[in-house]
């Protein structure tokens, strides 16, 4: 099965390298590197905990040009998923 294209994205020049994305990612797929934060999209499966963790909305969840997404990903709206995590 192939894997779904990289939808997290990090904005620029906002993380205050708390590490709260670190902390909740199931993947180990977030490195705090000096100056700032990389997703290794090798391990990423697009979970969003990360979006919802960052207390700074550094980290961002896009489906802007995406055609059909992982039965994982579509069958959780925001509000189901933020509820999952507490």
């Amino acid at each position: 099965m192939p894997k779904p294209f990289l939808m997290i994205h990090i904005r620029p020049g906002k993380c205050d390298y708390c590490g709260c994305c670190v902390g909740v990612c199931p993947e180990d797929a977030i490195e705090l590197q000096e100056s700032k934060i990389a997703i290794i999209e090798e391990r990423c499966t697009n979970c969003r905990k990360c979006v919802w963790a960052c207390p700074w909305e550094v980290i961002e969840f896009h489906r802007e040009g995406v055609g059909e997404l992982p039965k994982e990903i579509s069958a959780l709206d925001d509000l189901q998923f933020a509820h999952s995590l507490k």
